[in-house]
This record gives C-alpha cells, sequence and structure tokens, in this order.
C-alpha cells in the first residue's frame, strides 16, 4: 500500500496503524507536488486520499455514514481554524485561539457524551474518530490542559491512545519523527 504524505496524513496513519495495515511512505515534497504529475490524478487536486471505506471505519449503514460524514466536516472545520493560527496569526492570535477553543470542542464533548460508546458514531472507531483523535493530539500540545473540562474527549484520547496498535504507532520514533506543522509551530 501507497500513502502519499503532504500535511494531512496522521489520521490515516493513525487508522491505519490502528487497522493493522502496512505502508510504505512517500513523501511528496512541494516542488514536486507544484509540477503537477501527481496532483493531476488526485480528483480535487489534494492527498491524502480517503481510506475510511475500504477499512471498515465508516459506520455499519448509511444513516452512521452520514452522521460520520458530518463530523469530519466538523473537525476539518477546527483544523482549518487551528491551520490558520498556527500559519497565519502565531504570534497575535494564538491565546485568542485557546480562550475560544472550548466554543468548538464542546460540541464534540456533547456528540461523544450522547452517544456513550466513547466514540462520535456508532461502537467501533471511524475514520472522524481518528480525525478527531488526531487533531485533539496536535491541540494537547498546543495547550495541554485544552481537554481538562471535557471529560467525554478526555476519556476518548486516552482510550484511543491505548489501543495497542495505536499505542506502538505512537510511541514508534517514526511517528515521534514527524513535525506536527511544516512551520515548526506548536
Amino acid at each position: 500500500k501507497l500513502l502519499f504524505t503532504t500535511g494531512r496524513c496522521g489520521a490515516m496513519r493513525i487508522m491505519m496503524a490502528d487497522q493493522g495495515q502496512e505502508w510504505k511512505e512517500i513523501v511528496v515534497d512541494f516542488a514536486d507536488w507544484m509540477k503537477g504529475d501527481l496532483k493531476a490524478t488526485c480528483v480535487f487536486g489534494q492527498l491524502p486520499k480517503h481510506l475510511g471505506r475500504n477499512h471498515d471505519a465508516y459506520g455499519k449503514d448509511g444513516k452512521e455514514a452520514a452522521l460520520i460524514d458530518m463530523m469530519c466536516d466538523g473537525v476539518e472545520d477546527l483544523r482549518l481554524k487551528y491551520v490558520k493560527m498556527i500559519y497565519q496569526e502565531y504570534d497575535t492570535g494564538k491565546d485568542v485561539y485557546i480562550k475560544d477553543l472550548p466554543n468548538h470542542l464542546d460540541k464534540f464533548e456533547a456528540v461523544m457524551a450522547k452517544n456513550k460508546t466513547g466514540f462520535l458514531v456508532g461502537d467501533k472507531p471511524s475514520f472522524a474518530d481518528y480525525s478527531l483523535f488526531e487533531v485533539l493530539l496536535n491541540h494537547l500540545v498546543l495547550c495541554s490542559s485544552c481537554l481538562d473540562t471535557f471529560p467525554s474527549l478526555k476519556s476518548f484520547v486516552e482510550k484511543m491512545s491505548a489501543r495497542p496498535k495505536i499505542k506502538t504507532f505512537l510511541d514508534s520514533e517514526a511517528y515521534k519523527q514527524l513535525p506536527i506543522n511544516g512551520n515548526g509551530k506548536q
């Protein structure tokens, strides 16, 4: 299996590790990406390509799949706010971002608490869970106390981190050597 990487492969790496899948990491540097050959093979001109449906991480039926899509959209909204702060407003906006973070995390907390399974949708990890987990790991580096008032999310991160294959992956040198952000800010 090939997994091409740019900046958004964290959740996919975690999901593949948890699913016991092996992959070959091919890092695409910006200059090669801008040549356009690889980009032209991607429907929306973006990497990584979605793997959730191929690895039983997309719910048990259409209703769960729709809810997973909704959760993925919510995680992506949070990720985009985080990325904007990291790359455009870090020096002037970090404190404001951290102060406002509970207003974004509370929605995930409510969904997680209501589901009562420890996952966003259904009773096993979906791609939305892997995506949220990866985003929360980044936020814990940004602000180690950001989940202190969100018991369901805090428990979720602990539960996902303790899954044997995820734990092995997170403890690996390959994972530890990956930068969180391309500009070195965290």
